[in-house]
Order: C-alpha cells, then sequence, then structure tokens
C-alpha cells in the first residue's frame, strides 16, 4: 500500500486556502451579462458552494510540477464553470430530472428548463474565454494545449459521450467494462483535465504529464464509485442533492453490480494506484496524495 501524505501536511487547511481563491476568482468571473435573469441564472448554479475539488485539483497540479497555481486560476474557474454547466443540464428533465443540487433547488426549478440551458451553455463558453482571454504571462502554446484538453474533455469524447452511454443504459443490464467507459467520460475525463491542464499552465515535462493522467485516471474511477457508494447509503440532507436517485433510475453502478464491500476494496486500489504513479515525485506530490485520500474518506 502507498504511503499517506505526509503527517505535517494539513488537508483542510489545504482545501480551505485554496477553496477560497477559488471562490473570490468565481465571484468576479461573471460580468454584468444582459439579460439579466442569464446573470443570476449562471451565478445561481457556479457560486452554490460545494467541494471545489476539480479547480484545487488543477491547482494542486500546477504547483505539483513547479508551477505558479495563480497562473492556473482561470483555468481553475473554467474548469469549475464546465462542470457547472454538466450538473445544470444532468439535472434537467430530459436527462436525469433532479429537483435537488448543492442543498437547494436545481437550476430549471428555479428559472425554468430553456433558462437553465441557456445557463449552461453560457458558462461553457465563458470557459474559453476564461483560458484564452484571462490567463497572464502564460505561454500561448501551453494555452493552446488547454483549450485543446478542455474541448476534449466537455465534448464527445469526454462528457458528452458519458452521458449518451449513460441515458442508454437506464433501465438495462450493464457490465463493468460499459460501466467504466461511462464514468471514465462522464466523470473521469474532466477529472483528468483539471490535472492535465494545470499541469500544462505549470510547463509539465511529458514524463510528469503521463504520470499525472495515470493519477487522474485512478481518482476519477474511485469518485465515481464512492458517489454510487454515498448515494446508498448517505441522505438527502447530507449529500445535497436526491439520494438514491441512480436506485430509482434503474441505473446500474458498482455497488449494484460488485457490492458495496468489494466496491470499497475497488476505490482503495485505484487510489493507491493512482498515487503510486506519483511515487517518483512523492515530496512535491503530497497535496495530490493527500487529496487521492480524501476521495475515498469523504462522506458527501
Amino acid at each position: 500500500m502507498v504511503g499517506t501524505a505526509s503527517s505535517t501536511f494539513d488537508l483542510s487547511e489545504y482545501l480551505a486556502k485554496a477553496r477560497k481563491s477559488v471562490e473570490v476568482a468565481l465571484d468576479s468571473s461573471l460580468c454584468p451579462e444582459r439579460p439579466e435573469q442569464l446573470r443570476e441564472a449562471m451565478r445561481y448554479s457556479l457560486l452554490a458552494g460545494g467541494k471545489r475539488l476539480r479547480p484545487i485539483l488543477c491547482l494542486a497540479a500546477c504547483e505539483f510540477v513547479g508551477g505558479d497555481s495563480e497562473k492556473a486560476l482561470p483555468t481553475a474557474v473554467a474548469l469549475e464553470m464546465i462542470h457547472t454547466m454538466s450538473l445544470i443540464h444532468d439535472d434537467l428533465p430530459s436527462m436525469d430530472n433532479d429537483d435537488l443540487r448543492r442543498g437547494r433547488p436545481t437550476n430549471h426549478k428555479v428559472y425554468g428548463d430553456a433558462v437553465a440551458i441557456l445557463a449552461g451553455d453560457a458558462l461553457l463558453t465563458r470557459a474559453f474565454e476564461m483560458v484564452a482571454l484571462r490567463t497572464e504571462d502564460v505561454p500561448a502554446e501551453r494555452l493552446v494545449k488547454v483549450v485543446g484538453e478542455l474541448s476534449l474533455a466537455a465534448g464527445a469524447p469526454g462528457l458528452v459521450g458519458g452521458q449518451i452511454v449513460d441515458l442508454h443504459s437506464e433501465g438495462k443490464e450493464v457490465d463493468l467494462e460499459t460501466l467504466e467507459y461511462i464514468h471514465l467520460h462522464k466523470t473521469g475525463a474532466l477529472l483528468r483535465a483539471c490535472v492535465v491542464c494545470g499541469a500544462l499552465i505549470g510547463g509539465a515535462s511529458e514524463e510528469m504529464l503521463s504520470a499525472l493522467s495515470t493519477y487522474a485516471r485512478g481518482i476519477g474511477l474511485a469518485f465515481q464509485i464512492i458517489d454510487d457508494i454515498l448515494d446508498v447509503t448517505a441522505s438527502s440532507d447530507v449529500l445535497g442533492k436526491t439520494a438514491g436517485k441512480d436506485l430509482v433510475s434503474d441505473k446500474t453502478t458498482y455497488p449494484k453490480l460488485l457490492g458495496l464491500d468489494e466496491s470499497k476494496e475497488r476505490a482503495r486500489f485505484l487510489v493507491n494506484e493512482a498515487k503510486l504513479a506519483l511515487k517518483p515525485w512523492s515530496f512535491n506530490a503530497v497535496p495530490l496524495m493527500a487529496l487521492a485520500d480524501f476521495i475515498t474518506s469523504r462522506d458527501r
């Protein structure tokens, strides 16, 4: 078993500090869009709180490769915008049809389906603006690569493709290979982009990028396994979203396919595999190692 992060590292303090930086950057990222209802709908979901794990992973990956995480903040914001868009669209009646997100009514329940769709679209396109027009002192060739990674993660090779297979799999028998395809695309692709984009901003070597991709794959699947477990074991109040939704929708999940105990063991194995990829740089990797452990220990 790969060791946990250094005992002198305070993950809670690290998360609080990084989350504060991200929240400030998110708040200042939205201009006075017109009409005002569009801005309200965008802000309603983008500033609704949450773990902010994705932008924090971006900043941590930038630091890991020796970069300045301040320069990665616009990209971190972009990633949270794409994630928020995916939640808004995922909750729509034509998708997963959910009424609760981050402890309050979903975007379409407040603003209606049409405005929710457009708010998601506006956040998605603003994400590319954040990288291309609001990033300072980062070489253009790095930004082009980041835009490419974001495009792959948000489009048919990533989120969109995963969502299609997920929708088509409802009520059907799904094997482990198909389940992991869904989650490597629907959840894992964006988590991979968070890590890789932060590293690209920081000027990572090809060797580091390869190791970080392996790390991201492991934590991406582990994150989804824990989500599936919590959907069964936690309450809506704790989760901030509707618990038991996968069961009602007749979706195949890791607990349904493997059982709770084997699912937990699978998550632990994936996190250990992720951490092992970063072992050659273990001193610099303490925050990323701790974030990997956090994924399997979280309760929401």
